[in-house]
Order: structure tokens, then C-alpha cells, then sequence
């Protein structure tokens, strides 16, 4: 594929690439996430350790995040049955039972659209790329790790809990927000806005910069 025909990288508060890809739970596209969260990751190859560990923490965490109304979708450039085989294997090996599909992406075409093939790392294999998608289809987050770093499935869960806790609340969050702490009340857009900021009743340092608990 030369330069000038690479597919555009996904980007921020767009519509999600669109799929429609086999996986071990069946075909599976957009549309059959509409009204759920979505969190898509790809990892570089099936039977390999580091992404054993990241299929069991998703794993683990996947009541949590049903809790949230948000479905979990594995991908890797891997054929149907190897999903299938990693799966049980899984099960065998290390007790744990992954539930959630895998999408086998043989042809690249999700992986490329997602930008999950990354030249540098590798021309055939995904990158450990994870996309968080709301439930319009939008791309709210997308965060990569390289191939000998496995991604903490804590901080994406951590990730989730804040934009949808934004979202409800019209707030911004704090680096490391958990529930519980303050969160930014939006900053004022004019002068006058500024001004009066101090006497809006919250913890305010500066106009600029102003937090309240939930």
C-alpha cells in the first residue's frame, strides 16, 4: 500500500470506522453495538504471553464493564479457528473464560482502518491499540501500546468511568480522576464569566481554574 492510498486515521468525537467482520460470537458490525459503549482492541497474536495476560484482565473485568452498559470486542490478524483454540486453551491453562468475541481480521481491513498496523512495530500484525466508542457510534478515546508492553485494562476501565461521568455531569476531569475526587468545572468563555467566577461557590484557584465535588 503506497502512501498515498493509506486509509485516514481514526480521529477523536468522529463516527467510529465502520466494520462488519467475522468473529467468534458470529458477524459483527456497528450497528450491533448502537445504544452500548464499545471498547475495540486489537493485540498483536494469538498464543503469545503478553496478550494471554491482557485477555484474562479484560476477562476479569468484564462484569464491570457490562455493569456499564459497555461491551467488550477483541480483534487480531489471526484466523477464526486460532480464536478458538486461544480461547480454550485459556480456559485450560489458566482457569479463565474469555466471553467476549474476537474479531479474526485475515484481510487487515478493520486493522488498517483503525490504524492498528503500525509500519514501525510491524506490516502484519495489529498493535495493542484500544478504542473506546460511545453509544452514537463516536470515537471518544484511543489509546496504543507498543508490542512488548502489555496495556493496563485498570486504566481503560478508570478511563470509561470518566468520560461517561463527564458526559453526565458536563465537567472535565483531573489527571487521574477516580470517583470520588473533585472534578473541573468547565472554564469560563468571556471576560464577564471570568469575573464572576470567584463568587459561584466553587473551590476556585484561579477564574480559570475551578473544581466541585459531584
Amino acid at each position: 500500500m503506497t502512501e498515498d492510498t493509506q486509509p485516514q486515521m481514526p480521529r477523536l468525537n468522529e463516527p467510529a470506522p465502520a466494520f462488519d467482520a467475522p468473529t467468534t460470537d458470529g458477524r459483527k458490525t456497528n450497528a450491533d453495538y448502537k445504544g452500548k459503549w464499545l471498547i475495540l482492541f486489537s493485540h498483536p497474536a494469538d498464543f503469545t504471553p503478553v496478550c494471554t495476560t491482557e485477555f484474562i484482565a479484560f476477562a476479569k473485568k468484564q462484569d464491570e464493564f457490562a455493569a456499564m452498559n459497555t461491551a467488550l470486542l477483541g480483534l487480531s490478524i489471526d484466523s477464526h479457528y486460532s480464536h478458538i483454540a486461544w480461547m480454550l486453551n485459556i480456559k485450560e491453562k489458566f482457569g479463565v473464560e474469555i466471553n467476549f468475541p474476537i474479531i479474526a481480521d485475515l484481510n487487515m481491513k478493520v486493522a488498517q482502518s483503525y490504524g492498528m498496523i503500525q509500519p514501525g512495530a510491524s506490516d502484519t500484525a495489529a498493535v495493542r491499540a484500544t478504542f473506546i466508542i460511545d453509544p452514537e457510534g463516536v470515537l471518544r478515546a484511543m489509546v496504543y501500546y507498543p508490542m512488548n508492553a502489555g496495556r493496563s485494562v485498570d486504566e481503560i476501565h478508570r478511563l470509561l468511568v470518566a468520560l461517561q461521568t463527564a458526559d453526565e455531569n458536563k465537567c472535565a476531569m483531573p489527571e487521574n480522576w477516580k470517583p470520588g475526587d473533585p472534578v473541573i468545572v468547565p472554564t469560563p468563555a468571556t471576560p464577564e464569566a471570568a469575573m464572576a467566577r470567584a463568587g459561584e461557590g466553587y473551590d476556585t484557584v484561579d477564574w480559570y481554574f475551578s473544581t466541585r465535588q459531584l
